[in-house]
């Protein structure tokens, strides 16, 4: 799978779509889509007039070439409404296509109760048994890691080459069954039975088998069958009220002109619509696990976030080296060095990289004899002991004041200040002492991701607000929360506090997105109406999200947002423009159908069309075409800046209600111009 913007269709998912196009003609099936079946009726009903256009009265028996035209251009309409949805779902199952390769029989080594091995097919696997995986072996199904460490290729789910890391124990030891292991041996536990395992998931999901219709998308469709059947309702009446002005409408003229007043163009295009958004998640490597999670998106109020990993980078990095009063910065950048040289965490080989950059260059073999202390819970400090009897700590500043004291040293009055304008820049201050003598404060910084604050200032645009859960201290949350942008930070979160904050949203009437990994993130997880797990946390994150991240970036919580957003707009967009062409439809049609009986009606005629029979068989056409020219906005999705909703409503009523009124006017008076003399050829002019 590709977490790229999609690309053209390619010609074998058209010359499939063609073929859909065709089976979908079949009553069952189209009769879940309810606009279209009425088009369907009508095709059929016109298809029997073509035939015996006598049937319903004498009155219709020259009609029979008109009545042929009005049946083609129905059936070409539930044609190009039928091809609508199925380029949509063809694109899903080129992509379930791709993942069914890497779903392979794969034979999996089954550890017994009695501590011997032996071969089985994985699809016999059960919940709860345990498998050995050995280097270059497929991992036969979902599961937990529950002895060893093992570096896993995920290409074949994620698409990144780069193996993983799994490991026993953490919220590291989550595997997926297609998965290959490059390096070492596994112990695993199963966690799912046969078929149920999260690559058949994403199987059935992408292909669209489990696609099921979305609140709001149900809503949608029940309107537009209510619409339908109150011009249903209006089309009969028509018939009694042209026989008292004295007009016969024939059935074919009502039929044609029912296909062009209802909504047919988003009943086209709706179920298109809603799984081209489900796409365009599954491009940026995210699976939902249903249409409906992906439309919440597009409704979230409030983004609740991480800050190590999400919005910053997560490694704190030396910054700057702050000497106590009395203290010269040659000295501290020296015994920070020494402190750190066989300190092998990314905090000390930034030490020891910017002491480089302010020329103090150590060897190491000067030290080889010198005792290195790792850093310890317990003390909260890490050091070397000299040969000389120097003892070099660095650490917490609680820790350091307690280590010197010990050394019957004295605490420099000006390094609670020192630390706490550290603490507010949002750094971490480790603080560095040779024996009882505190040399001053080492200043770790933990950087935001570059580009963060202007995508929080757009998410703001949209009217979400985005609240930051860290367990940093008040002062360095505060710090981190302004340089990134973020409207709201909690500090010092425990994962109960995370809940009580979700909670506390929703009691306002407010929808939440949030992301996590970990076993504990899994309630907070369950509690948002969004919760996406990343794929390299636990299976318990993932069961209880809603969608999985499989890049596992927690930031991809905003580009989904987006995506939700952007299905709800091209979903509003295209009804506002399918509804506003019924306007210009019925100065083609209304007309055209009274205007012998009522030369009044010639007002109405504002197109000018050359005939009745002209106006019918064009507004006929243009509602037909109109379809697949929507079909690449529908899958692609109506383009949008971040702004307020009140603004975007209005861009949107402008470019598609105007522009859905005006484009019938257009298009139907350009196939007038056109089909007029073919009519007159065959004599229907």
């Amino acid at each position: 799978m590709s977490k790229h913007k999609a690309k053209g269709i390619d010609s074998a998912i058209l010359h499939q779509a063609f073929i859909d196009s065709f089976k979908k003609l079949n009553p069952k099936v189209l009769i879940k889509n309810p606009v279209i079946f009425v088009v369907e009726i009508g095709f059929f009903l016109t298809l029997l007039l073509t035939v015996y256009p006598a049937i319903f009265s004498k009155a219709e028996t020259n009609l029979r070439v008109f009545n042929a035209i009005i049946c083609f251009i129905l059936f070409v309409t539930v044609l190009f409404a039928n091809f609508a949805e199925a380029i949509a779902e063809g694109r899903g199952k080129a992509q379930a296509d791709s993942l069914k390769k890497t779903r392979k029989n794969t034979v999996a080594n089954l550890l017994k109760s009695d501590g011997t091995i032996t071969q089985v097919d994985a699809g016999s696997l059960k919940k709860g048994d345990i498998v050995i995986v050995n280097t270059g072996e497929l991992i036969p199904n979902d599961g937990v890691v529950i002895e060893g460490i093992a570096s896993v290729d995920e290409s074949a789910i994620t698409g990144e080459s780069a193996p993983v890391v799994k490991e026993a124990g953490g919220d590291f030891s989550s595997v997926t069954g297609g998965t290959r292991v490059v390096s070492d041996k596994i112990k695993v536990k199963i966690s799912v039975s046969a078929g149920e395992s999260f690559l058949d998931k994403m199987i059935n999901l992408v292909e669209g088998a489990e696609r099921k219709k979305t609140p709001n998308e149900i809503a949608l469709n029940t309107v537009l069958v209510g619409l339908t059947l109150i011009f249903l309702v209006v089309i009969v009446t028509l018939f009694p009220m042209g026989l008292y002005v004295g007009v016969q409408l024939p059935l074919s003229t009502l039929i044609a002109l029912l296909v062009c007043l209802i909504p047919t163009t988003i009943g086209g295009l709706l179920s298109a619509i809603g799984i081209a958004g489900m796409d365009r998640v599954n491009k940026f490597n995210v699976i939902a696990m249903s249409g409906k999670a992906v439309e919440t998106c597009g409704d979230i109020n409030t983004i609740i976030l991480d800050k190590t990993g999400t919005i910053t980078f997560g490694n704190r990095l030396a910054s700057e080296f702050i000497p106590v009063e009395g203290v010269s910065k040659k000295d501290i950048i020296e015994y920070s060095v020494i402190s750190s040289l066989k300190d092998l965490t990314p905090e000390g080989r930034s030490i020891v990289e910017l002491g480089k950059k302010f020329e103090c260059i150590l060897d190491e073999k000067d030290y080889e004899k010198a005792e290195f202390l790792e850093f310890s819970a317990q003390t909260k400090t890490s050091g070397i002991n000299l040969t000389d009897g120097r003892k070099v700590r660095k650490g917490s500043g609680s820790s350091i004041k307690k280590f010197v004291e010990e050394q019957n040293g004295t605490v420099p009055k000006d390094l609670d200040e020192i630390v706490d304008r550290v603490s507010r820049l949002g750094g971490t201050p480790l603080v560095l002492a040779v024996n009882n003598k505190v040399l001053g404060v080492i200043y770790l910084k933990d950087t935001v991701k570059p580009g963060l604050k202007e995508r929080f200032d757009n998410i703001r645009k949209m009217g979400i607000k985005t609240i930051m859960c860290t367990g940093d201290n008040p002062l360095t949350a505060e710090t981190i929360a302004r340089e990134a942008g973020i409207d709201e930070f909690v500090a010092e979160c425990t994962p109960e506090q995370k809940i009580e904050v979700i909670k506390r949203e929703q009691a306002q009437g407010k929808l939440i997105a949030m992301t996590g990994d970990g076993t504990n993130d899994a309630p907070a997880l369950a509690q948002a109406d969004v919760g996406i797990a990343m794929n390299s946390g636990t299976t318990a994150a993932k069961e209880a999200a809603n969608m999985v991240d499989l890049d596992s970036d927690p930031t991809k919580i905003l580009e989904v947002v987006e995506i939700g957003k952007q299905l709800l707009i091209t979903r509003g967009a295209l009804t506002t423009f399918s509804i506003a062409n019924d306007v210009a439809k019925y100065f083609a049609i209304i007309p055209a159908m009274f205007i012998v009986a009522i030369p009044q009606m010639e007002i109405l005629n504002i197109m000018k069309l050359s005939s009745p029979v002209s106006a019918i068989v064009s507004a006929l056409i243009f509602n037909a075409i109109i379809i697949p020219l929507l079909v690449p906005i529908a899958l692609r999705g109506v383009s949008y800046k971040p702004m307020k909703i009140e603004i975007m409503l209005l861009k949107n009523l402008a470019i598609y209600g105007v522009g859905g009124i005006l484009a019938p006017f257009v298009g139907i008076k350009l196939i007038d111009m056109i089909i007029t003399p073919m009519l007159r050829a065959l004599g229907m002019e």
